[in-house]
């Protein structure tokens, strides 16, 4: 691997010809062409490549399977498409009802458990659970509240532990707002290997994968739950991360904002190694983190600790701190939980600059207040990965209203 980004193709195919030529390709249900049928969703057209979402009945999954195909070799009769990418998805709509399995107890919001129930609580591993291959731990990076920078800390943290010596992926999880693509200086689409898997892009030492390398910049997903947890499950599981020989030390998932259905399924379906707690220093802020660590506690998942971004500016002049958000919230909310803290990380030009410009600051200026920041925090997380149980099953949750 490289410090250098991807090379960019010069132009990219004509969209009124990529239609035409998806179209000749028909839906065995409607006899109409995909795009004519409703199954195309979110096509992205760049340099020399196009792809998009095929979107079908979960018990319809087989059946489209070739036409995923077909539709991938459509896209390459079409000038100027060297790579296409189809990615089949499945979601399970207006689903009734379901009977609890044995064993299993349902729990309405604000009922009391009793010693009995709260005893049976005990995180287990579900039958089926999906874990990525050739993947050796999973680290969330998290926060509850938007916009505090945790995109910005998953990818120089990713890079950070790169520069350890790790082998380091990165999964862009925030499927409504993917940020990878821009902060990496990637604009190409994935690949598929001989099984079928994508593989990821590689750039600044790590491999990376996102909804966003699938999608045109700009286009919006409007996507519910179900379907934006499915689209997970196949980032995570769909992807050649690694191969028995080299498989990845750690796979950095930049999870969205929030507690909903996303993050649940990621802690329901895979067995965290541990996570990371992203907040400034505000109070509006530290009240979801502590939400967003509550969530990562009933599930079992280990906090590794809690970074404070923007946690001052430094003076031009002087060099000394500027509280302009405040200081020092997420270093007294992390000892309130008992969790370490990681360090702050403070407002700097250098840094935002390096994001907009795609070169993780980490690697494009490594001797800056905020890529030794970010290095600190890399060289504590590592640590405590290695001391992080890697074979904790995942645990089973039944939330209802």
């Amino acid at each position: 691997m490289t410090d250098d980004t991807p090379t960019r193709a010069a132009a990219s195919p004509d969209r009124a010809a990529i239609i035409a030529a998806l179209n000749q390709v028909r839906d065995p249900k409607s006899g109409q062409g995909l795009v004519a049928a409703g199954l195309v969703h979110g096509l992205a057209i760049g340099p020399g490549r196009a792809g998009f979402m095929l979107e079908v009945p979960p018990a319809d999954v087989r059946l489209y399977a070739q036409i995923r195909d077909a539709a991938e070799a459509a896209l390459r009769t079409v000038p100027g498409v060297e790579k296409a990418q189809v990615v089949l998805t499945a979601e399970e709509g207006g689903a009734a009802p379901y009977a609890p399995a044995p064993g299993t107890v349902r729990v309405r919001k604000g009922a009391r458990l009793s010693a009995d129930a709260q005893s049976q609580a005990i995180p287990k591993a579900p039958e089926g659970a999906l874990k990525p291959p050739h993947v050796k731990q999973v680290l969330a990076v998290s926060s509850a509240k938007g916009g505090v920078g945790k995109s910005t800390v998953a990818v120089n943290l990713a890079v950070a532990l790169a520069r350890l010596g790790l082998r380091i992926g990165l999964l862009d999880a925030d499927v409504y707002g993917p940020s990878a693509p821009k902060m990496l200086g990637i604009d190409d689409g994935p690949q598929t290997n001989a099984d079928k898997k994508l593989v990821p892009l590689e750039a600044w030492g790590i491999k990376a994968i996102s909804i966003g390398f699938l999608v045109d910049e700009g286009a919006p997903m409007i996507w519910r739950g179900p379907m934006a947890s499915s689209a997970l499950n196949q980032l995570l599981n769909d992807v050649a991360w690694g191969n028995e020989a080299e498989p990845l030390d750690v796979l950095v998932v930049d999870m969205p904002p929030g507690t909903g259905d996303i993050q649940l399924s990621l802690v329901q379906r895979v067995a965290l190694a541990g996570a990371v707690l992203v907040s400034t220093p505000q109070e509006v802020a530290l009240i979801d983190v502590r939400r967003g660590a509550a969530m990562f506690e009933k599930t079992a998942t280990p906090i590794l600790g809690v970074v404070e971004n923007m946690s001052y500016f430094p003076d031009p002049t002087t060099g000394a701190p500027i509280p302009i958000f405040g200081h020092g919230g997420a270093k007294a909310t992390a000892e309130k939980m008992g969790v370490p803290f990681l360090g702050e990380v403070p407002i700097d030009i250098a840094l935002r600059e390096a994001c907009d410009d795609g070169r993780p600051i980490v690697a494009a200026k490594p001797d800056s207040p905020s890529a030794k920041a970010f290095m600190h925090i890399a060289e504590q997380v590592a640590e405590r990965l290695a001391g992080a149980d890697a074979s904790k099953p995942a645990p089973t949750i039944v939330f209802e209203d």
